[in-house]
Formats: structure tokens, C-alpha cells, sequence
């Protein structure tokens, strides 16, 4: 997290009730959230949830699973230890299960905030809840996550409270929301009317498209979004296969109830200065080193060239090192692998970068280095933070890729698009780019899902989607290999691939 100046909160002539002098176990009051000035509308929104705030456990118990639920959802894009921002907290429910290091919720209700404080604090206090207005905030700490859960049913202005947001973001912060999808509306407003659900004012019922022109208007892109729930009632067995098998599968997930989007803020930079970590790993790929040094652009503030070599038996470590001795100004290094497989080669040689942006040039060369420019400056732009190549876009050379290899490709790609909520056109270009500190939270989290890559490609985008970070390919013209012949088995290796997709789906559909 990225911490600003600690000023507090900007200030503005509207007072807040001196609820901070009837908790004494807080730490020093913090200036107040700025009220809007008051409308009928917004007051009429800040009664009904004051009225709501004793009963609000009620609702919660009737409707558990439901709620389970949704938390389970929210865990998943919002990892313990993170720092959060919830606007439209309620009692504090959700922010206290999430288990932030750093948890602030905010919410219009004084009654809310009351019963937050009461009902779930946290005695390390991680936890703070004060009173405030979405459409008026003006924050000058920036988090982790910020979290609107189901929000933009309640604000009058949406438009504004996304601008308003804006202040607590930096470029790695991530905005979670979560909304009811108007086709449920019937269902959802006859439950309301036998009492069985949490009663609600006029809502505003939003689309996909809605959703998204709001956040293009305030500046934000999404990374990624899904939906979930078929069935939001507990219903043995039935609840189970619904939820967590039907509701996954595409065409099932469109009549999905909770819509989730996970957005960041746009950022529209010119590119900035960083240095690159170019990663070759190679094996038996003798003729196309020289090459690799030789084709590669100079980009970026400095470079580096780190070779890891898997064991090659034709010269090809000798290769390096005669290469590495002719051209001393291009910063290479070479590293002799210790383990097997091209992911193993891949985290070796990313462990030994000492570079911003980190790349992966395969050393067959099919694709070109020329391309890697292109890769580079997308991050330093800032269009996105995790950069894959496409071999699938442009016409390819007509032994670059068989034809099974290629129905392979269209298969996994369509998987993954489905498993990863961003789309994808070719998961297994070794092409890719990311920042260093990224791939650090990548590594971190890796044991969530094992180190059971030895290609690398599924365990970089797993972890990528896994830590909410945007995706983008870049196409890129696929050729022949010049030299030597490839290791990879279409049928061995791609069943292991579809292992993979099925391990995948246990750890983020199941």
C-alpha cells in the first residue's frame, strides 16, 4: 500500500455528531468525512438505514447462506492482510470477516457506524468505522482494496462517488463491487415483501454495460468480472450443484444473481523510466543465442540479459559464454539451472533479475525479439500490469505451430478466459512481462495453488489473476525455428496442460 502525507481527511464546513467522544477506547478522532448537504432524497436513504441497524442481524441470519456466500466470493479478490476501504460498510459485517491489516468502512447511518463499533471491532484495532457520504468523500489515504458492496443499488449519484474514490487509489489499488443483476429483480422484491429480505428503498437496477460506462466515465477499466449464485437459498445438495458446479459454467453463469467486477483506476501516463530483466531459458539452442543478443532492441533505463540454460547437451552453455565475452556492454549473465522444465528455469532466472520489468524471451526465437519492445512499453505506460503475447492473431509460418497444437491452444485459451474472468486468446505464448513487485506477490501466493507448472505459462497467469492484476496480449508474428527441435509432447504434455485447467477450476470456480 502506498501511503500518502497522513493528513487526515480534507476539511470542509460540515460537522459530525461528537460520536468519537462517547467511544473512548478509539485513538484520536480523525477530522470528519464531509456530509452532503442534505436533499430529502439522501435523508430519506440515511433514516431508512438507521431504522434498518438493530435488525440488520436478523436479516443476516435468515438469509446466511446467502451471505456465506458472498463473503466466501470476497475473500477470494480481497486476500487477508490487505488494507481496506469499505464505503457503504453497514455494521461492519463484512469488513471485520475480511481480516484486513488496515480496515476503514464508512457508511451514511450514524446508527450503522453505532452498531459497527459495538458489534464488529477488532482488538488490535485494525478496524475503524466512521460516518460519511460516498458522494462526498475526500480521502487522502489510499488502500489496498475498496470495497462497494451491493452500493450502487443505494447512491443517487454514481458517477460521483467513483470520482470521489479516485483519491484512495494508487496504481495497485483495486475497486471490488458487487450488485444484484436486474434480472432477479421480481424474485428479489417478492422476498422483500414476505420479510425475508434486508427491505430496500426505489434501487437502482444496473446492467453490465451500465456499470461499465460509469466507470469508464470516472476514469477506471475493468480487470475483471463475474457472476455468481443460481440458487440463494440453502437447499441441500441442490444449493451445492447449482452454486458450485452449474452456476460456473458458461451460459449458466449469465443468470448468475451477484454480479462481481473488480476494476482499477485508469492511469494515462507517458512511459515511465524503468529498467528490464529479459529472462532466456534455453536448452539445446546453440545456433540462436548470438542471435538473441544480437536481434534484441535496447529499451529501458538499463537491461540485463540472464541466460538459464537446462542442461544442454550440443554447446550451448559454452555458446553463451563466448557470447557473453563478445559483447560486454550488453550486461549478460548466465545462470546453469538446477531443477527441470522451463517454469523451473523461468523462476530461477526472475529470482535473479535485479531489474523493474521483468520478460521472457523464448530461445527458439519464434517469436521475434524485435517485439519486445512492445511488451515493455505497454507497462510503462500503464495499460496494463501483466503483458502476454499472441500467437494467434496474425498468420503464422506454415511449420511454426502443427495443427493440433494449435486446436490445443483455442482450447486452453477459451478455459482459461472462463477461469480467469479476463479474456485470453493464447495461454501458452512463452512471451510474457510483468513488474518485478508483482511477481514477488506471485511468488508469494504461489502455494495457493502448488508449484506444479513446469512450463510456467498456467502458474504466471494463475497467479496474475489471482492477485487482480489487468492482463493484456499483444499479438505477435509466430515463425518457424531455425534451429534445433522442440521438447514438447502434444500428448503427454497436453494432458498434463488439462490437469492443470481441472486444478485450476478447483481452486478459483469450485
Amino acid at each position: 500500500m502506498t501511503q500518502k502525507p497522513s493528513t487526515g481527511i480534507q476539511r470542509h464546513d460540515w460537522s459530525m455528531s461528537d460520536e468519537s467522544a462517547k467511544y473512548p477506547g478509539e485513538s484520536k478522532p480523525t477530522p470528519p468525512i464531509p456530509k452532503t448537504v442534505d436533499d430529502p432524497a439522501k435523508q430519506k436513504i440515511r433514516e431508512h438505514y438507521d431504522s434498518l441497524a438493530d435488525r440488520k442481524p436478523r436479516f443476516r441470519k435468515i438469509n446466511a447462506y446467502y451471505y456465506r456466500e458472498i463473503l466466501r466470493a470476497l475473500q477470494r479478490l480481497i486476500p487477508a492482510g490487505k488494507s481496506v476501504l469499505e464505503v457503504g460498510c453497514g455494521d461492519g459485517f463484512l469488513l471485520k470477516r475480511l481480516r484486513p491489516r488496515r480496515g476503514l468502512g464508512i457508511d451514511v447511518s450514524e446508527n450503522m457506524i453505532r452498531a459497527a463499533r459495538t458489534r464488529h471491532t477488532a482488538e488490535d484495532g485494525s478496524l475503524e468505522y466512521r460516518t460519511g457520504d460516498a458522494e462526498s468523500l475526500a480521502l487522502e489515504e489510499t488502500f489496498d482494496r475498496v470495497l462497494w458492496s451491493d452500493l450502487v443499488g443505494d447512491l443517487l449519484d454514481i458517477q460521483q462517488a467513483l470520482e470521489n474514490i479516485r483519491t484512495a487509489f494508487d496504481s495497485e489499488t483495486r475497486l471490488v463491487l458487487h450488485y444484484h443483476s436486474v434480472f432477479w429483480e421480481p424474485l428479489i422484491k417478492l422476498a422483500q415483501a414476505l420479510g425475508l429480505k434486508t427491505p430496500q428503498l426505489n434501487h437502482n437496477w444496473m446492467s453490465r454495460s451500465d456499470i461499465e460506462n460509469l466507470l469508464l466515465l470516472a476514469d477506471f477499466e475493468i480487470v475483471s468480472s463475474d457472476r455468481k449464485l443460481l440458487c440463494p437459498i440453502y437447499v441441500p445438495l441442490i444449493s451445492f450443484f447449482l452454486n458450485r458446479v452449474l452456476a460456473t459454467l458458461p451460459g449458466f453463469r449469465k443468470l448468475g444473481m451477484v454480479h462481481f467486477i473488480v476494476a482499477r483506476k485508469k492511469i494515462a501516463a507517458p512511459p515511465a523510466a524503468y529498467s528490464v530483466s529479459i529472462v532466456v531459458p534455453c536448452r539445446n539452442e546453440k545456433g540462436t543465442i548470438r542471435a538473441a543478443v544480437e536481434r534484441l532492441p535496447r529499451f529501458g533505463t538499463a537491461q540485463e540479459i540472464i541466460f538459464v540454460d537446462g542442461h544442454s547437451t550440443d554447446g550451448t552453455p559454452e555458446e553463451i559464454e563466448k557470447v557473453r565475452a563478445e559483447f560486454p556492454d550488453r550486461n549478460i549473465r548466465f545462470l546453469r539451472q538446477l531443477g527441470k522444465g522451463k517454469g523451473d528455469a523461468v523462476r530461477m532466472g526472475f529470482d535473479a533479475a535485479s531489474m523493474d520489468i521483468l520478460m521472457i524471451l523464448d530461445s527458439d526465437l519464434a517469436v521475434p525479439p524485435e517485439d519486445m519492445p512492445k511488451f515493455f512499453h505497454a507497462l510503462a505506460t500503464h495499460k496494463a500490469e501483466f503483458i502476454n503475447g499472441s500467437r494467434l492473431v496474425y498468420p503464422m509460418e506454415a511449420q511454426a505451430m502443427r495443427f493440433l497444437n494449435i486446436l490445443g491452444n483455442h482450447f486452453f485459451s477459451l478455459a482459461l478466459t472462463w477461469l480467469l474472468n479476463q479474456p485470453l486468446k493464447d495461454t501458452l505464448c512463452g512471451t510474457k512481462a510483468l513488474f518485478r513487485n508483482d511477481y514477488g506477490k506471485i511468488r508469494a501466493g504461489r502455494e495457493y495453488f502448488g508449484d506444479f507448472d513446469p512450463f510456467g505459462d498456467f502458474d504466471l497467469l494463475f497467479g496474475a489473476a489471482r492477485q487482480n492484476l489487468k492482463i493484456m496480449e499483444i499479438p505477435v508474428r509466430y515463425r518457424e525455428r531455425t534451429y534445433g527441435a522442440t521438447s514438447i509432447s502434444r500428448f503427454r504434455h497436453g494432458l498434463l496442460l488439462f490437469k492443470m485447467v481441472c486444478f485450476g477450476f478447483l481452486k478459483l470456480k469450485w
